[in-house]
């Protein structure tokens, strides 16, 4: 079972409440949905993790943790999906984003050729800013959605197999 393998890697609800860099957070760490692992709560981390994975900003796990302590979902999972645009895959994620803000715009959208300059960084995220921003929240959203649903009929799906499986193991008994 998937929860089971999780839960290998999951740390101790104990240990994350002590830990002595996350004291600031308080009462928020001794809420127990933030480690829990249940349909609702990492659906909802799917939800958190895949949404802030398309915020172009850096620090994106910091901002996954808080997302996940405010709508009280499973943290480690929340930070872990952020690393979908880790840097080998940001390119080609962040361009998707703003060919959909484009398209949505109902803009041409401009070939981009990368250069590793500031300058460069500045002229073109000038001139793709707000289809680039429409299309990150656009993905965001419908990534998170569809994570969020997913993951719940997956969960649904598994509950009603294992179920299945265990009344054909009790009819085998009795007979």
């Amino acid at each position: 079972m998937p929860r089971n393998i999780i839960k290998r890697f999951m740390p101790d609800h104990k240990k994350i409440r002590d830990h002595k860099h996350l004291k600031f957070l308080g009462t928020f760490l001794h809420d127990p949905n933030i480690l829990h692992l249940n349909r609702r709560s990492v659906a909802g981390a799917f939800s958190v993790g895949l949404f802030m994975a398309f915020v172009p900003v850096p620090f994106q796990m910091v901002l996954a943790a808080i997302g996940a302590i405010v709508a009280r979902v499973n943290l480690p999972i929340s930070v872990a999906l952020v690393w979908i645009t880790n840097p080998l895959t940001m390119p080609a994620i962040f361009y998707f984003a703003y060919k959909v803000g484009a398209w949505i715009l109902d803009t041409p959208a401009r070939s981009i050729e990368f250069q590793l300059s500031v300058e460069w960084l500045m002229r073109e995220l000038g001139a793709i800013w707000q289809p680039f921003l429409l299309g990150c929240f656009v993905c965001g959203v419908t990534f998170a959605i569809l994570g969020n649903v997913s993951i719940r009929v997956f969960w649904r799906i598994h509950v009603g197999l294992s179920w299945r499986n265990r009344r054909r193991k009790c009819r085998k008994k009795k007979h």
